[in-house]
């Protein structure tokens, strides 16, 4: 089946009053950004629906990009034909003798934006569902949930059908919630969480801690990679590498074992804030997981967000390790994640880290730093570049020639 277009149906955006404008708008520019290999497409978005013209462009090489689009509800590629009962019902006949195998029920929606067309919506059900009988006379219509649901709109440059709806991804059109610094490992957890804070509309940029030495250039591309998994949802991140090795020797040097991860992830939020700011953004983004690891239980949380009065999502924080896996798995971040390739926070981690650190205590130890100078110094080292999903479809398409 040769289609011509892709109608889009938006999914919260129906509740966003004065707001949908915009949300529309954003939503329509993320498509271009994710569709922007395909040079030839059209994008026109109103208040009710999105309309892409294929222009020729393979329809199934733009559905799985389209699915990651967040904003999303569903979307049904349509064929355009010309708007009068005898082109609906030749293509109606097509549709049917080619995806009707003999056991399906079946349904015919009509909607007309068009009130000079000669039949109204019931009027056209009617004709159409007539057509369908007569070359299928033992065919079953269904009202509720039929098997095929073959849609028809009639809008004032032509008729569209479409009988197949695809799922999309849902959520909030990426940028339309403001922008979050996500705090990136190398581990399972925080590549989820930057997905789903993207979900509910958050535009991230990554933020992560490399040691070198200690820590390798496989550690840091590894983390790259995952900043790329994260790509096709929104065309483009920005990776952000801070350079950590001073601090950590620091707090090595000056502090007793037990409080290293406690002064460590105080240090990696003040920076992270730092950077949030530096960038015009609103909020921290992390993979915590409720008493998953020392640094992660409430005592731990209290005394390290005490560095910072910036709001902290933790979309992760209530799921279990199993409930984190399947997302990395749904996302393609399990595999990569699992690579034996040590961030800062593992090279550094001491063999008993305290579950419930003293704030007292934590502040007492930090007046052994200089705290501004240290963090002046790692500021004005940060390397900043932009990840695209290139990368990643260049090897997919490598690998399918082999």
């Amino acid at each position: 089946m040769q289609y011509t277009e892709i109608m889009v149906r938006y999914g919260e955006l129906s509740t966003k009053g004065k707001n949908r404008r915009s949300f529309i708008m954003r939503l329509a520019q993320n498509v271009r950004n994710a569709l922007g290999e395909f040079p030839n497409l059209k994008i026109q978005a109103d208040r009710d629906r999105m309309h892409i013209l294929l222009n020729g462009e393979d329809s199934r090489l733009v559905f799985p990009k389209l699915k990651k689009v967040f904003g999303i509800q569903n979307f049904s590629p349509s064929i355009r034909v010309e708007k009068n009962l005898d082109a609906l019902e030749q293509m109606t006949h097509q549709i049917m003798q080619e995806i009707y195998t003999g056991k399906e029920t079946f349904k015919i929606t009509a909607k007309r934006s068009d009130h000079t067309f000669e039949l109204d919506s019931h009027g056209l059900q009617q004709f159409l569902g007539d057509a369908v009988i007569d070359i299928f006379p033992e065919i079953k219509a269904q009202m509720k949930r039929p098997d095929i649901n073959l849609r028809v709109e009639i809008r004032q440059d032509a008729a569209y059908l479409s009988y197949e709806t695809i799922k999309g991804a849902g959520g909030l059109p990426v940028g339309t919630s403001g922008r979050g610094m996500l705090m990136l490992s190398g581990g399972i957890d925080s590549p989820v969480a930057g997905y789903l804070a993207m979900k509910r509309g958050v535009e991230i940029e990554a933020v992560h801690f490399a040691s070198p030495p200690y820590t390798s250039e496989q550690a840091l591309q590894k983390a790259k990679d995952l900043t790329e998994k994260l790509t096709p949802y929104v065309g483009g991140i920005q990776f952000i590498e801070v350079p950590f090795t001073e601090i950590q020797e620091e707090i090595k040097k000056r502090s007793p074992q037990g409080y290293w991860m406690t002064l460590t992830r105080r240090m990696m939020l003040r920076l992270t804030d730092a950077i949030r700011e530096m960038r015009h953004g609103l909020v921290i983004i992390n993979g915590e997981s409720l008493g998953q690891v020392a640094s992660q239980t409430l005592h731990s949380m209290v005394a390290i967000n005490e560095v910072t009065t910036t709001p902290i999502i933790r979309p992760v924080v209530t799921m279990d390790k199993t409930e984190i896996i399947e997302l990395a798995e749904k996302i393609d971040t399990f595999e990569l994640a699992i690579q034996p390739f040590e961030d800062c926070c593992t090279i550094f981690a001491p063999p008993q880290p305290k579950t419930r650190p003293k704030l007292e205590k934590v502040l007492e130890l930090e007046e052994r730093f200089d705290i501004e100078g240290l963090m002046a110094r790692c500021l004005a080292g940060i390397k900043i570049e932009e990840i695209t999903p290139a990368q990643a479809e260049k090897a997919e398409e490598f690998a399918d020639l082999l």
